[in-house]
């Protein structure tokens, strides 16, 4: 593999958007798989999340300080079981300030807190359109946290779905922040490599945690 071979370098992809591999350690992405699938569990827990015209996201979500759905958020899942929103814990909010410094600088990291995470489970065959996080009042930085296999990430521009864009790859303890000019920019994920998680994490499929703040 390419990334055993050659270190992977902090890239900027544009302005605002920034890729740091290998940002959690093992003990990291353990810990933060086991928070996943504890989690993942019922009530509130993993579920297909459905589209407005009647179709399904192939990849499943839940959701943490209030629940997303197409297009808004609520406290209770409204398109699953009805159950109360799990909590955001404080230190994800730690993860996600802390993540920020690292990628854009002190500068940009927000006064406001963090307070919503959406925790998507990619299988082999799951994909996310492009699409832009917009439905958030406030500007604050996103932060993507990668667990499990590999994607490929595609980071587009504010203005259309379509090119330019760029594909970066994605690995099992990454990084990616984008804010500033980047902040509405669209992205999406057109394949998942299975089969290419660490061994020693123990999971099948890949696990994307998006931080937010929703400014709400």
């Amino acid at each position: 593999m390419d990334a055993e071979l050659f270190p992977r370098e902090r890239t900027q992809v544009v302005p605002g958007a920034v890729h740091v591999p290998d940002w959690l350690d093992e003990r990291a992405q353990r810990e933060l798989l086991t928070a996943c699938r504890r989690w993942a569990r019922p009530p509130a827990g993993l579920r297909t999340v459905r589209v407005p015209g009647g179709g399904t996201m192939t990849a499943r979500q839940v959701c943490l300080g209030r629940h997303w759905y197409p297009y808004g958020y609520a406290r209770t899942v409204v398109d699953g079981d009805g159950a109360p929103v799990k909590p955001f814990p404080e230190w994800l909010d730690e993860l996600g300030r802390r993540a920020v410094a690292d990628a854009l600088g002190p500068r940009a990291v927000t006064t406001a807190s963090y307070d919503i995470a959406l925790v998507n489970f990619y299988d082999a065959d799951a994909r996310m359109g492009m699409h832009r996080d917009s439905d958030e009042k406030s500007d604050a930085p996103v932060v993507s946290l990668s667990l499990g296999d590999s994607c490929v990430f595609r980071f587009g521009n504010t203005e259309t779905r379509a090119r330019p864009y760029t594909d970066v790859r994605l690995l099992s303890g990454d990084l990616f922040v984008f804010g500033g000019p980047a902040r509405q920019a669209y992205h999406g994920v057109p394949r998942v490599h299975p089969g290419t998680a660490p061994a020693a994490l123990g999971l099948t499929g890949r696990l994307n945690i998006t931080l937010r703040v929703s400014g709400l």
